[in-house]
C-alpha cells in the first residue's frame, strides 16, 4: 500500500487535433504546470496525442478514409521524439507521467498509455487490450505482456484506457498486481448525448469510482474536451453536430472508498485537477473489503491470467536445425510455455 501521502494530477483538456508536436508541446506545459503545483503524477486522457479519432462515431468506414492518413501521420512511435520530448520534460521536473497515445507501431496503431517514471525514464508503453466497438476499425489489439503494475517513485501504478474499466477479469488482474494508484483514461463524454446513456458522462465516471472502490485503490481519471476545434475538425453536417457535442470533460479523483478528492471543473473548460492520496483512506478500505486478500473466495472463485507476449511473428525450429520463420498471429514462441498465473 501507499507508505505516504501522495499529490497526483489528472488532465482536462483538448488536444491540438492531428498535430502530434502540437499536442506534445501541450503536454509539456501541462507537465509543467502539475508539477509547479506539486502533483508528484500527471496522467493524461485517452490517445490524447494528437486526439480521439471521433470520425469513426459520426460516419461510415469509408467516409472516415479522408481522416486516416493524416491521422497515422501524427501518430507518434513509442520510441519516437515526441515521446522522449515528454520523458525529458518528466525528468525534468521530477514527475511521474502517464499519457496517452495513438501509437504507430510500423503502420498499425494501438491505444496505448506511456507509463513515464520522475526520473524521464520510459518504463513501459502498454496497450489497450480490446479497443471498443468501432474502435477497432482504426486500431489493434494489445496482449497481456503490458498488463502490469509499475513500481514509481509515489507506488505501484497501473494504467487502463475507457471502457477496459468495465471488463471484470482486466479489473480483477490488475487488482491482484497490488495496484496503489490506477490512471483511467477517458476520451471525453460528448457522443451521442441524449441517446447512449452507456457512452455518458453517469455511466463512466461511476465505473472510474467503482473501480476505486473495488480495488482499494485512489482512481486519477483524466478527460479530454471536445471544443470548437473538434467540431470545426470532425463535423461537417448537422448531423454530426447533433452527435458530437462540445464539452465532455469530466476528470475525475477518486479515493480508495469511493470519495471524490478533487473538484470537478466545468465539462467545457481546460485545466488540471489536483488530490492528495493519504495512505490512511486505502488502509481503511482494505480493511473492510479486499477481494483479492482477506474478502477474496479462492476455493470457489479463481482468475488465470496469460501475460505471455504474442507477436506477429515467431521462429518455429524445422527437424533438421534450420529456423523457419513463420507469419502466425497468435500464437506463442516456439517451444516456450505460456506464461499463466493463477489468482
Amino acid at each position: 500500500m501507499l507508505q505516504r501521502t501522495v499529490r497526483v494530477a489528472a488532465v482536462q483538456a483538448e488536444p491540438m487535433w492531428f498535430d502530434m508536436e502540437q499536442t506534445t508541446d501541450k503536454a509539456i506545459s501541462l507537465i509543467g504546470e502539475a508539477a509547479g503545483n506539486g502533483a508528484e503524477l500527471i496522467a493524461f486522457p485517452e490517445t490524447f496525442v494528437p486526439g480521439y479519432p471521433w470520425w469513426i462515431w459520426l460516419d461510415s468506414p469509408a467516409a472516415g478514409m479522408a481522416f486516416v492518413p493524416r491521422y497515422h501521420a501524427n501518430s507518434p512511435a513509442a520510441d519516437g521524439p515526441q515521446l522522449a520530448r515528454i520523458a525529458a520534460a518528466a525528468g525534468r521536473h521530477g514527475i511521474n507521467v502517464v499519457v496517452g497515445l495513438s501509437e504507430n507501431a510500423d503502420g498499425s496503431l494501438y491505444m496505448a498509455q506511456t507509463v513515464i517514471d520522475h526520473t524521464g525514464a520510459i518504463v513501459r508503453t502498454r496497450r489497450k487490450l480490446k479497443p471498443t466497438h468501432v474502435e477497432r476499425s482504426v486500431f489493434g489489439e494489445g496482449d497481456g505482456s503490458d498488463l502490469d503494475v509499475f513500481d514509481l517513485s509515489v507506488g505501484k501504478v497501473g494504467a487502463l484506457n475507457c471502457w477496459e474499466h468495465i471488463q471484470p477479469l482486466t479489473k480483477y488482474a490488475m487488482f491482484s498486481l497490488g495496484e496503489d494508484i490506477h490512471c483511467a483514461a477517458w476520451p471525453s463524454f460528448s457522443v451521442y448525448r441524449g441517446a447512449a446513456n452507456a457512452l455518458g458522462p453517469e455511466v463512466n465516471t461511476a465505473a472510474s469510482m467503482i473501480y476505486a472502490v473495488e480495488g482499494q485503490v485512489f482512481v486519477v481519471a483524466p478527460c479530454a474536451v471536445v471544443g470548437r476545434a473538434a467540431l470545426d475538425t470532425f463535423c461537417d453536417t448537422d448531423a454530426k453536430r447533433q452527435m458530437l457535442q462540445p464539452g465532455g470533460g469530466f476528470a475525475r479523483i477518486y479515493g480508495p472508498e469511493g470519495s471524490s478528492l478533487a473538484e470537478p471543473l466545468p465539462e467545457d473548460e481546460e485545466g488540471i485537477l489536483y488530490a492528495d492520496c493519504d495512505p490512511a483512506l486505502q488502509a481503511i478500505a482494505r480493511s473492510a473489503a479486499d477481494p483479492v486478500g482477506h474478502y477474496s473466495r479462492p476455493d470457489v472463485t479463481r482468475l488465470l491470467i496469460d501475460r505471455s507476449p504474442r507477436p506477429p511473428t515467431v521462429a518455429a525450429a524445422t527437424s533438421d536445425g534450420e529456423r523457419l520463420f513463420e507469419s502466425v498471429l497468435g500464437d506463442h514462441d516456439a517451444g516456450a510455455a505460456p506464461s499463466v498465473e493463477a489468482v
